[in-house]
Parts: C-alpha cells; structure tokens; sequence
C-alpha cells in the first residue's frame, strides 16, 4: 500500500470516531436516543440535495455536500457545543481549528488544503454555497426539536429570542427555509416549547 492511500485510510479510520459523538438533539422515531454527529452529517447533507432549489443563489451541490458532509469532523477532538450556549460556542472556535489542522493534516497535502479550505469556508459563511450549507445546519436540528414536541428546548429553558437569534442565519441561505423556521418558533411559542 502506498504513503497516500495509507494517510487517506488513516483518517477513513479517524472518521469512525464521529459516531460516538453525541449531539443535544434527540432523533425523531425514538425520542429517547440523541443522534451523534455522523448521522448528522448524513441527513443535513440528504436535505441538501433535496432542498438545493430553495437557496436564495445558485450553489455548487458537489460543494455544499463536501461541506456538510466534513463540517462536524472536528467534533472528534472538540466535542459537540449546544448552540444554544453563547458562552460554550466561544469557547469552541479554538478547539474546533485545532482539530481541523491535526485531522485534515492526515491527508496527502493537495487533499489537506483542499478540505480545511472548505472548511473555513463553512464557517465563515461568506460564500452563497457555504450560507445554504450553514442553513441547512441551523434549520435540520430545529425540525426534529419541534418534531419531538420541543423536548430539546423544554429540558434547556431556550427563549423564543433564543430561537430566532441563533437561527437568523437560515435567512442568510434561504428565505423560504427561514419563512418556515419562523413559523416553528412560533408555534413552539404558544405550545409553551420555546419560552416566550
């Protein structure tokens, strides 16, 4: 086996570790069981191909699938942050680059730049296709909160404001999605999911 595809297995291997990353969000036929970050990555990145017609500009499908599909890989070293959390959230950009370097650093060198690009990329939500990737993100976790009959948020004490600020940025990608988004917050709101 050559040095290259032993890096390129070495971090296949690594990727493993995202299963065993739990996120706050509980998945919607068992509301008992919170998802891990793979399975994560998994569905935002189906919803993209399915809502891809809903982005506010053009976007590069391929590109907006790499990213969601490898956005939550630094979860590996630096764990999963409630969104909700200003605090924990802050914290939480160091650890996450730290992680990004070692783990993309265990590729071949054109495959390292190529996908910490993307990466920063993604986080710094500049470009059309990184803002519908965000997006989608953002607005995946709320539908199955909501679909749960807001247990996330009832167990976590989140405002409606809460909502809305940390969930604007769906906006920012789709209009239509954040349309929507808003009109769960709302209805999260009277059924007493969200506090008013």
């Amino acid at each position: 086996m050559n040095s290259r595809m032993q890096q390129q297995l070495q971090l296949v291997l690594e990727l493993d570790r995202l299963k065993s990353i739990l996120r706050r969000t509980r998945i919607q036929c068992a509301d008992d069981r919170l998802e891990n970050s793979a399975e994560h990555s998994w569905h935002v990145a189906m919803m993209a191909l399915l809502m891809q017609e809903h982005a506010n500009e053009p976007v590069d499908i391929e590109r907006v699938l790499k990213m969601l599909l490898m956005h939550d890989v630094v979860e590996i070293d630096a764990g999963d942050t409630f969104v909700y959390d200003a605090a924990a959230s802050a914290q939480q950009k160091e650890k996450e680059m730290a992680a990004a370097k070692r783990l993309f650093g265990m590729l071949p060198k054109e495959q390292e730049e190529e996908l910490f690009a993307l990466w920063c990329e993604f986080e710094n939500t500049q470009t059309a296709d990184a803002k519908f990737a965000k997006a989608l993100d953002r607005l995946i976790p709320m539908m199955l909160n909501f679909n749960n009959q807001g247990i996330g948020w009832r167990e976590n004490g989140v405002t409606r404001q809460q909502a809305l600020t940390v969930n604007r940025r769906i906006d920012e990608g789709s209009h239509t999605l954040w349309e929507y988004a808003q009109q769960m917050i709302e209805q999260a709101t009277e059924n007493g999911w969200l506090k008013a």
